[in-house]
């Protein structure tokens, strides 16, 4: 269910998740988890954990956005992403801290199940997220 590229690498111990696409000439670091749906551009360096449906780019990689193309290929609706984008807004455009955006992405996710594996995704990480 995942797409990698050509010469995509993996470090030992790195935890991709379904639908997840990696780009060519990529290197995920060791212990690192690339969440649901993420799409990692080519060429680059992923050292931190990547949340579900984020696209990141880059050496060191960053996040650029949310997999908008490939979560409508999906089947999410127009609701869900527009929950999805807010709960990334939150996390990645307020210049909040994650303990900060926490309680109001859980609540996000309590309304919208689709956001859940994003916010799911924080206890899940070993790495600390891209920023």
């Amino acid at each position: 269910r995942c797409i990698f590229a050509n010469n995509a690498t993996l470090g030992g111990h790195v935890t991709v998740d379904d639908f997840a696409i990696i780009g060519g000439m990529t290197a995920v670091h060791q212990w690192c988890i690339i969440g649901a749906h993420v799409m990692v551009g080519g060429c680059s360096g992923v050292a931190q954990d990547v949340p579900p449906y984020v696209i990141a780019q880059g050496n060191h990689a960053t996040p650029f956005g949310i997999n908008i193309e490939g979560l409508k290929r999906r089947g999410f609706s127009k609701e869900s992403l527009h929950a999805i984008r807010n709960a990334y807004k939150l996390l990645y455009r307020s210049g909040r801290t994650l303990e900060e955006v926490k309680p109001e992405i859980e609540a996000i996710a309590q309304q919208h199940s689709e956001v859940q594996p994003f916010y799911d995704f924080f206890t899940r990480s070993t790495r600390g997220l891209i920023r």
